[in-house]
This record gives C-alpha cells, sequence and structure tokens, in this order.
C-alpha cells in the first residue's frame, strides 16, 4: 500500500491572504499542502547544453568551424546583461581578455547593428530590447554550471535547495532540487518570488542598486502574507541593510506558516548579484541556532564555488 507523504509548498502565493495586505494580489499560483503517493524524491534531470556548452573551451579551441568572434560578441553581451551599470571599452576589453583594439572593433559592431549603446562617457550597456534575448545565454551556463551544485548541497544537508535568478522586473526560481523526507518545503520552477519576504527574494534584492531594487519592490509589489512579513517600508530597507552586511537572508515563516528558508547570494567577479541559493525546511527539523550557522554556512560554500566555476566555465 502506496505510503502517503506530505509536502509542504514553500510557494507564496495563497489566494487566503491574513486581513492587511498592502496591495491587492494578482493572479497567481495558490500555495496549498499537497498530498503525494510515495515519498520518493523525483530524480532531477540535468538539461542537455548544447554540444558547444558541454564541451567547453577546449573544444572550442579544436572546433575549425568555431568562430571566436561571435563567441567573444555572444560574451560581451552575457556580461554586459550581467551588470547593472554601463561599462567603459577598457572594462569590457579587460573582462573579455582582449585588446583594446578588438574590443573598440567588436563593441563598434555591435552598436551599429543596435545591440549596444554607448553614452557621452563612451560607457556601454545593452541596448533596449536585447534584455529579452541575452539572458538566455547566461542562464544555460548557469543551469549547466549549478545543477551538480544543488544536488551536492541537497545531499548534504537532507532538505530542498532552489536556485533563483534575477530578471529585468522579477526574481525568479530557475532550478529546485528537492528533498526526499516525507514532509518537507517544496518549490517550483518559474515562480516569481516576492522581495519583500521569501529569502530568495530578499538577498538578491538586498544587493541591488537603490533604483533597480525599487523597481523589483513595484513590479511585485509588497504584500502581507503571514502575520511575520516585512511591509513596512523603513522595516524593509534595514532588513536589506543587515542581508548586505551578513550576506545571507532568512524566511522565518515570512511566506508560508512552518517553513524557514536560508538564502545566500552568489557574487560575480565584480561583486554583482544576480543570482542566489536556498535551502526551505519545515520549522520543526531546524533544531537550533548552531544548525541555522551550519545550513548558511554549507550554502555559502556551495554558492562560492559555483561563482568560481562560472568564471572558468
Amino acid at each position: 500500500m502506496p505510503i502517503k507523504s506530505a509536502i509542504i509548498n514553500a510557494t507564496p502565493f495563497s489566494s487566503a491572504f491574513p486581513k492587511g495586505s498592502v496591495l491587492p494580489m494578482p493572479k497567481i499560483k495558490t500555495a496549498h499542502l499537497v498530498k503525494t503517493e510515495t515519498a520518493q524524491e523525483t530524480p532531477v534531470r540535468e538539461a542537455k547544453p548544447k554540444r558547444l556548452a558541454k564541451s567547453g573551451k577546449d573544444a572550442q579551441e579544436r572546433d575549425q568551424y568555431f568562430s571566436r568572434s561571435v563567441g567573444k560578441a555572444l560574451e560581451v553581451l552575457e556580461f554586459l546583461q550581467a551588470e547593472l551599470t554601463p561599462m567603459t571599452m577598457n572594462e569590457v576589453a579587460q573582462r573579455a581578455q582582449l585588446s583594446k583594439t578588438s574590443a573598440f572593433r567588436l563593441l563598434r559592431t555591435l552598436e551599429t547593428i543596435g545591440c549596444v549603446t554607448v553614452d557621452g562617457r563612451g560607457q556601454y550597456k545593452l541596448a533596449s530590447g536585447i534584455h529579452a534575448v541575452t539572458p538566455t545565454q547566461w542562464l544555460g551556463k548557469l543551469l549547466r554550471v549549478g545543477m551538480p551544485h544543488l544536488q551536492a548541497l541537497s545531499r548534504e544537508l537532507g532538505e530542498t535547495v532552489s536556485l533563483a535568478a534575477l530578471f529585468d522586473n522579477r526574481v525568479e526560481v530557475i532550478a529546485v532540487v528537492e528533498s526526499s523526507h516525507v514532509i518537507r518545503m517544496s518549490n517550483v520552477v518559474g515562480h516569481i518570488l516576492p522581495p519583500n519576504a521569501s529569502s530568495l527574494g530578499k538577498v538578491i534584492t538586498a544587493f541591488q542598486p537603490l533604483e533597480q531594487r525599487e523597481k523589483l519592490l513595484r513590479s511585485f509589489g509588497i504584500y502581507l502574507f503571514t502575520k511575520y512579513t516585512i511591509t513596512d517600508q523603513k522595516d524593509l530597507n534595514r532588513e536589506f541593510d543587515t542581508v548586505r552586511k551578513q550576506q545571507f537572508a532568512i524566511d522565518r515563516e515570512e511566506c508560508a506558516y512552518d517553513g524557514v528558508c536560508f538564502s545566500v547570494p552568489i557574487f560575480s567577479a565584480n561583486g554583482q548579484v544576480s543570482a542566489a541559493i536556498s535551502s526551505s525546511i519545515p520549522k520543526t527539523r531546524v533544531r537550533d541556532a548552531e544548525h541555522e550557522k551550519e545550513i548558511i554556512a554549507a550554502a555559502r560554500a556551495t554558492a562560492e564555488q559555483l561563482a568560481l566555476d562560472l568564471q572558468s566555465a
């Protein structure tokens, strides 16, 4: 006879909110207690990357048909997408490991075809309308490099582990490795996270420039999910300050009752944060403060190694 297992869905999008919600709720999926027929963990299969992405730089060098100039152009578009401020030609040359002459020719070409723009100070950024194209390059690499790390962290902690990324106006879950426990916190790929309540939303939002942070808050809104949710703007600013100082965020039943989530940022080479990792745990399995420190330390070590692997991928 199959074993009944209860999953606490960590998705905070409940249609039945406590009184006092700050803004009207958009149409999004409902959080609920889900019953499944078995306690087995659904295996998470890593998506098969394209042959070139999988084989890496060595294969690029061996492939006589590989165009280095096209590869460098995509690389430049990729890190311009990840940056939140314009970059000078010298900065682009350094990041892409190009000579200044090659960097200028590449940027001039991208500018001519409308992929980048340059301001009066000679700083480059993605042109309007390119944002919807370039994230696929970065996200593909993030998922390819990140999935083995997520699976290892989930095995180490025995809990659900999620990976979220920053998009233009939202923070979204892009990968989940579920815990094999009968009772567990669950997450779903594609869920947009509240920047004021979820640990992933808070940790990514906290490290953005003020303009981007306000954009994320305006786009999602500030909602009251539980009695522990932070909705006051001053309190929220203090929370973001704390997150930046300690370099992790905790959601203590702020999205859903009986769940605790710990998140750490993934820093790029220049200190930007466009992604983060979390571990979600039923409140009853959090033993004490020392246990919390162990969870955060494990997540941080994973994020740091992932960041290093991304730089060399």
